[in-house]
């Protein structure tokens, strides 16, 4: 559901990574009265190799070049004039255009202009359509998509909405067209990268925009209070919206893009500055929300991945294989979820089910074809394995090989009895060997970046390969937290990123600073709700997330600090108990996972690496105040006090990933005795932890637990010497 406000103001920081890329494909194009802009380059390498040696808008998505869903959308909603800028590979995309249907010299041809407009010097969208305002192609409103286009929706009601909106104020510049996705999740919806967009509720106008990504080091959204103060009364923050960046535009959007140098990205940059700086420029921005119909853009391989299955799921009706886009396809379709078009073969006892394949390809005896796309002239072997593949034109899989998930590029090889894993991507007449097992996610090219024929890599590949494994320079200058990382591959995973915004990436707890954050991910970017991504709700369950995360955070901050006292550390964690409401137990648990994780770290080359003992006690003792802190603001009671505070250190250790458990259990162990020596826990409230059934309910707690047995033994001897003392005393 939405989330609204009422003359709200306090959000969230931002992340740090965009959605787009500096370098987006544009086409432009006109509908009655309004000119339409395609960018038909992208200036990104989210589909490198491929695109070193191809455009984007001329790969293949189920076996028709992208451009032609964009300009077929075009087609539908009556468009009259399309100008494509292009890029890199400029000259393939013009040969193309002309070859085809789409040409202007072609009776076929639905629009009255199609223009390439060739821009060599630019880098970005952004400098795109400065040279489109300097070029003054058009002197009215005009259309903004881009040659990854696929969709099926009708802009007549976003059309007639936008020319309403502007012929009321001439300042209302700009009108997105966003899809909403609903509640429940499904593939179309972005990964790795969430948009937010602040909606008004009443009038649909944008009222901020943003991005989260759950590999960057914030995880909120900051929003003017005086945005919602003076522009509306009720607003939605969206996160489920999916966003094909379809924008309906004045030509002062184009001035502004001149007048901003410095902007490169439509959305990171430009709509979040625009909205930004509303008072200044004045200028109004609209989302037109659809509830139905197929948007979506093949920006990058996870969603080229997921459009391809919409297609041949027919979500994307009419742009389907069976409705044979292209001139001289026959594709029909036939039981198990086949389309298959004239000419195909495959062997009566291959087993293929819920796949796509081309004219004059053939598939050998034995052979299992599942969830794939094979294009045209290929040859499957026998006994050969696709899974979840996308196998384009004249590509040869000789018998035995198998691959899962992978993309193999027109004219590769791969030889008998190899095996291509998830998540490779196998480029354009590649060459792989006999008997050979590829790495998983593979990336294997026959040229490098440059487009240079590269050094076989005959090790990895076998004697007869003409390809290596594809470097690209600009990996290594990507920042750890750009979220372009998640979005690189055909797989979405998080596996290799760290989360934890403390240096110590193995720490968390049931109420840790990074299980908060981890929420807030699964929270802020689940497809399946519009998420509460601001400290505008008054979720109970958020207000503690927030409060966590900031105060455990600033008291790290204050425990690594080189000098000073703990004082100006007390006097901010105080502030943001009051200003949060948090409870004791929520006080407790925070300052808990503060020291343990602290005391963790110490433990690790990093910052030591000292003994259990040493840590603890550096932990509690190296900052002037911390001690009376703990035993003040941490514990700050008696017994169930105490016991709730040792149960905080326990689960805030519990969770320590990549480490040794017993030596953690040291840790507690040490913890426990240094409180114990400081007179901030005493000995009831230590054994009657002990004797708490929670001290072993979850995984890993037991093992903690007995690691402390030897000081709970001292303590319970201890008692009982006492005890005899005492009596001894009484005689």
């Amino acid at each position: 559901m939405s989330h609204k406000g009422k003359n709200s103001a306090k959000g969230a920081k931002s992340s740090k990574g965009s959605a787009e890329s500096k370098s987006e494909e544009v086409l432009q194009a006109v509908v009655p009265h309004f000119c339409f802009q395609v960018l038909a380059d992208s200036f990104q390498d989210r589909f490198r190799p491929f695109t070193t040696e191809k455009p984007r808008c001329l790969l293949p998505l189920a076996n028709v070049p992208l451009i032609e869903y964009t300009l077929e959308f075009l087609a539908m909603n009556g468009v009259n004039e399309v100008y494509i800028y292009c890029g890199a590979h400029t000259e393939q995309v013009e040969e193309y255009i002309n070859y085809s249907r789409w040409s202007p010299a072609s009776r076929t041809c639905p629009f009255s202009v199609l223009q390439f407009v060739r821009v060599s010097d630019a880098r970005s969208v952004g400098d795109v359509l400065r040279d489109m305002d300097k070029r003054s192609l058009v002197d009215g409103d005009f259309i903004l998509v881009h040659g990854d286009l696929v969709s099926n929706v009708m802009l007549g009601g976003a059309l007639a909405a936008h020319r309403k909106r502007r012929e009321a104020n001439a300042a209302n510049i700009m009108t997105m067209v966003l899809r909403s996705g609903g509640q429940e999740a499904h593939r179309t919806k972005t990964n790795g990268i969430t948009p937010i967009f602040v909606v008004d509720s009443k009038t649909q106008r944008c009222l901020h925009y943003d991005e989260m990504s759950p590999i960057s080091s914030d995880h909120w959204v900051s929003l003017d209070p005086t945005i919602v103060d003076e522009l509306s009364t009720e607003f939605e923050i969206r996160a489920d919206l999916i966003d094909a960046q379809i924008d309906i535009c004045t030509p002062e959007v184009l001035a502004l893009w001149s007048e901003s140098f410095d902007y490169e990205l439509p959305r990171r940059n430009f709509l979040h500055g625009v909205l930004k700086d509303w008072e200044l420029n004045g200028k109004a921005i609209y989302a037109e929300i659809l509830d139905e119909g197929y948007v979506a853009r093949a920006s990058n391989l996870q969603m080229y991945d997921a459009i391809s299955h919409d297609v041949l799921s027919r979500w994307t009706y009419p742009f389907i294989p069976e409705c044979n886009l292209l001139p001289g396809q026959t594709y029909q379709r036939q039981i198990n979820g086949l389309v298959v078009e004239n000419g195909a073969f495959h062997a009566n006892d291959a087993k293929i089910s819920n796949s796509t394949i081309g004219k004059d390809s053939t598939i050998g005896s034995g052979s299992k074809v599942s969830n794939s796309f094979i294009g045209r002239d290929c040859k499957i072997g026998a006994n050969v394995v696709l899974e979840d593949c996308f196998i384009w034109n004249d590509v040869t899989i000789e018998d035995g090989a198998r691959i899962s998930r992978s993309i193999v590029a027109d004219s590769a090889i791969i030889a008998k009895n190899s095996t291509v894993p998830p998540g490779s991507l196998i480029s354009f007449g590649v060459k792989i060997g006999e008997d050979t097992s590829l790495p998983k996610n593979a990336i294997i090219s026959s040229v490098s970046v440059d487009g240079a024929p590269v050094t076989p890599d005959t090790n990895l590949l076998g004697a007869a390969t003409n390809a290596a494994p594809f470097f690209d320079p600009e990996d290594e200058e990507v920042d750890e937290e750009d979220p372009a990382l998640l979005q690189k591959s055909l797989i979405y995973s998080l596996a290799q990123f760290n989360f934890s915004t403390s240096s110590v990436s193995t720490l968390s707890s049931e109420v840790s600073e990074d299980s908060f954050d981890e929420g807030a991910h699964h929270m802020d970017a689940d497809a399946s709700t519009r998420s509460r991504l601001s400290s505008f709700a008054s979720d109970e369950a958020e207000e503690k997330m927030s409060f966590h995360h900031d105060a455990v955070h600033g008291l790290l901050d204050a425990l690594r600090a080189e000098s000073g006292d703990f004082d100006s550390a007390k006097l901010e964690f105080m502030g943001l108990r009051l200003a949060q409401d948090a409870s004791d137990a929520m006080m407790r648990r925070a300052v808990a996972t503060a020291f343990a994780r602290r005391a963790a770290e110490l433990l690790t080359p990093e910052y030591g690496p000292l003994e259990p003992a040493k840590a603890a006690e550096k932990a509690l003792t190296a900052r002037k105040g911390a001690t009376k802190f703990v035993d003040e603001v941490g514990v700050g009671g008696g017994e169930p006090e105490q016991v709730e505070f040792i149960l905080a250190l326990q689960k805030a250790l519990v969770h320590v990933k990549g480490s040794d458990q017993s030596r953690v259990g040291v840790l507690l162990a040490a913890l426990l005795q240094q409180l114990y020596a400081l007179d901030i826990l005493e000995e009831d409230g230590i054994l009657a932890w002990w004797q708490d059934e929670r001290a072993i309910d979850g995984e890993g707690m037991g093992v903690l637990k007995e690691k402390c047995r030897p000081l709970v033994e001292w303590l319970e001897n201890a008692e009982e010497e006492d005890d005899d003392e005492d009596d001894s005393d009484d005689e």
